[in-house]
């Protein structure tokens, strides 16, 4: 690990470390998404396919947590990989993070004004063009800009003020988040959720394929390690409840959603889970505050994934495996803010694109993560056989069992994106813009040299790589 990250600012306590992690993950696909997922797998199905997604996601999550434990570093993965393959297996476990991570930050941008559209009907003025027969409007690409340069604002001027804001919109999440469920008690019915599955395995696939996607966000508490300042090992295990916590949130909107409306009316709906709830309560009021919990949700993920996504662009160059404008600290609020400009400059291009914009970033985002994960799940195993006797705060128990079911399940997950799946990334959007990614990230991989894995990896590789200036 270089220097440079001990210069972080350690001002994150427990609560900022799980706040960040399930804000992370409960972003506003629970809103948009939702009818798509009933349509496909029925409430029971879409519930049910959370909980096996959640399942694998705590299978990757108790690797991360022993990993992160014993490497507290900005950038999480990148130096797991490092350690454990190499420079080159760190950079493919850092260029396949990094543009999921970009594209849970863009699909924040495109969602903020379709969540405004709900709210106010009229807004939409200015027609520009149309991209796969959805209208891009003026007004709403300017409220996303608009948003995509606060968030931005917000964490290029320190960890705190992101950490308190993210706090305060995950507590305001968790209070819509009581609404939906005292309304399903009050006035759901069991009528609507039938059937309660549909669609047959294919069906959750449907749902599974987009688990990562929206699952991802744990990871974002090992990006941001050189800025916690609880005990390691604890790290870990807020890790691991952030993942439970996720799970039960979303299975919590399948099932109060199912119960709101029937399936064709959510599938029609613009915003399931808002009109779900409207119904629920019979008041369209309560409709909009559970907008305004999908707008918190939006905010405590585009929040996250700019902290994270920034962390670990800035460990990539400080490794020299991306320019050094990149891995530059700001003197004053001790935060890799070129990194932040970088990505919130691509998040503000996303909603020139529109809705459709929202499906090809969670399938496209949503292999590359899967990628991530397993490279983390690889070097976890290579670390435990190579490195037994490495300081490990959490060691998490029957760790190669762990480590081996995580494999195979992300296996799993992973080929549910290839062609022939029934939720195949589609072509000519999804697939082009992952290999343009991967294009642009072989020509960095082809500059770096080779260099054996172990604990001075990183070192050596900033050695050879100075050497060739």
């Amino acid at each position: 690990m270089s220097d440079t990250s001990q210069s972080f600012a350690k001002v994150l306590g427990r609560g900022d470390v799980l706040a960040l992690g399930f804000g992370a993950m409960i972003g506003f696909g629970w809103i948009v998404l939702v009818g798509d997922f009933i349509g496909a797998a029925g409430p029971g199905g879409a519930a049910a396919a959370f909980v096996i997604g959640g399942v694998i996601m705590a299978f990757v999550g108790l690797t991360y947590a022993e990993l992160v434990s014993a490497m507290p570093h900005a950038g999480g993965e990148h130096h797991y990989a490092m350690r454990a393959v190499g420079p080159h297996g760190a950079f493919v476990a850092s260029w396949a993070m990094v543009l999921g991570y970009v594209s849970v930050v863009a699909f924040e941008a495109v969602a903020v004004p379709q969540t405004l559209v709900y709210l106010f009907p009229d807004m939409a003025a200015g027609h520009l063009w149309t991209v796969a027969g959805y209208d891009v409007y003026a007004s709403l690409v300017a409220a996303g800009v608009v948003a995509a340069a606060v968030m931005t604002f917000v964490n290029y001027v320190g960890i705190k003020p992101a950490a308190v804001f993210q706090t305060v919109a995950v507590l305001f999440l968790v209070c819509v988040g009581a609404v939906m469920l005292t309304g399903s008690f009050a006035g759901g019915s069991a009528a609507n959720m039938e059937p309660l599955f549909t669609g047959g395995v294919p069906g959750v696939f449907v749902v599974l394929v987009a688990v990562p996607f929206l699952f991802v966000g744990f990871d974002v508490i090992p990006q941001s390690a050189s800025e916690v300042r609880i005990p390691h090992r604890l790290v870990g295990a807020l890790l691991v409840v952030s993942v439970l916590c996720a799970t039960a949130w979303y299975v919590m909107v399948m099932l109060t959603a199912g119960a709101g409306l029937p399936a064709a009316d959510l599938a029609a709906s613009e915003l399931a889970s808002a009109d779900a709830v409207a119904a629920l309560w019979n008041s369209p009021v309560m409709g909009d505050v559970l907008v305004l919990g999908g707008i918190a949700g939006l905010l405590t993920s585009w929040n996250a994934f700019l902290i994270g996504g920034s962390r670990l662009v800035y460990a990539m160059a400080a490794s020299r495996m991306l320019p050094a404008w990149f891995g530059r600290l700001h003197p004053r609020y001790r935060t890799p803010a070129n990194a932040v400009l970088f990505i919130g400059a691509l998040s503000a291009a996303a909603p020139f694109f529109g809705r459709p914009m929202l499906v090809w970033l969670t399938n496209a985002g949503g292999i590359n993560i899967v990628l991530a994960y397993l490279a983390v799940v690889v070097s976890f195993l290579v670390l435990r056989r190579r490195e037994p006797a490495m300081e490990r705060p959490f060691r998490t128990p029957a760790g190669p069992v762990v480590g081996w079911t995580a494999l195979v399940l992300s296996l799993g997950l992973f080929s549910l994106y290839l062609p022939g799946m029934p939720a195949a990334l589609g072509w000519p959007q999804e697939w082009p813009m992952v290999l343009a990614w991967w294009a642009a990230g072989a020509l960095l991989l082809w500059r770096l040299p080779r260099v054996p894995p172990g604990p001075d990896a990183e070192r050596r590789l900033i050695a050879l790589m100075d050497a060739r200036r």
